[in-house]
């Protein structure tokens, strides 16, 4: 039975090794990354509703009249 030869193992896995980081760094070498968030400073907004100008009368569903 044979003997098999692993006198080129280390060279082939070394350059597997090597030409994938060098793929992996063109890969990540050709994204943009967008710059750091700056905090937007955002005032108080009011808003304004109509319900919050006038009284409003909230029915109950017992207080209204049966409905046939």
């Amino acid at each position: 039975m044979p003997q098999l030869d692993t006198s080129t193992w280390f060279i082939t896995i070394l350059s597997m090794f090597i030409s994938l980081f060098i793929l992996f760094q063109l890969k990540i070498s050709s994204f943009y990354y967008y710059p750091q968030p700056s905090p937007k400073l955002l005032g108080m907004k009011t808003s304004t509703t109509p319900w919050e100008s006038k009284w409003t009368k909230i029915y109950l569903p017992l207080s209204l009249p049966p409905h046939s």
